[in-house]
């Protein structure tokens, strides 16, 4: 078993609550807009880093971390990116990756909205973790939580850390 913490959108912010919800899981998952590089610097490092950049990441940003990363994990593949729309309305170059990569679960973030939704036409995972960060529209600052184990997710959780700006 995984345990799992998907974090995105922190555009240069992050507390000492995030921080405190990333120190029970086995590897963490950054969807991109990172922003100030300390936001990863502040990551517990003996977690298992799995990050993509985000369209207001900088070229250091761009050299350290790809803009599509695919794995797996405890047998689930996934396949994560910044910019992914929403089921049914991908963004572009999304239907395509899903077609090849035939993930289990989808991730992204950009949007700031916390959502998680099953999208049968691909049987995948869709999971859009909102945002940690303070610069957006988002009222309420999330991540999620969930465990992997015997080819599946389960557990998941939606963590509220505060209202943004707060």
């Amino acid at each position: 078993m995984k345990k799992i913490a998907l974090i995105s959108d922190s555009h240069s912010f992050i507390d000492e609550k995030t921080l405190s919800h990333l120190q029970d899981v086995d590897e963490i998952w950054h969807a991109g807009d990172i922003g100030d590089f300390q936001v990863m610097e502040s990551l517990p490092m003996e977690k298992e880093l799995r990050v993509v950049y985000g369209n207001i990441d900088d070229e250091n940003a761009r050299n350290l971390y790809p803009e599509w990363l695919d794995f797996e994990v405890e047998g689930v593949k996934v396949l994560m990116t910044h910019i992914g729309g929403k089921p049914p309305r991908y963004a572009k170059g999304v239907v395509p990756a899903l077609k090849k990569f035939q993930p289990n679960i989808f991730v992204c973030g950009h949007s700031h909205i916390c959502k998680v939704e099953f999208d049968k036409r691909f049987d995948c995972l869709y999971m859009n973790p909102g945002a940690i960060g303070n610069q957006g529209f988002h009222q309420m600052r999330t991540l999620l939580k969930f465990e992997i184990e015997n080819g599946k997710p389960q557990n998941l959780r939606v963590i509220e850390l505060g209202r943004r700006g707060v």
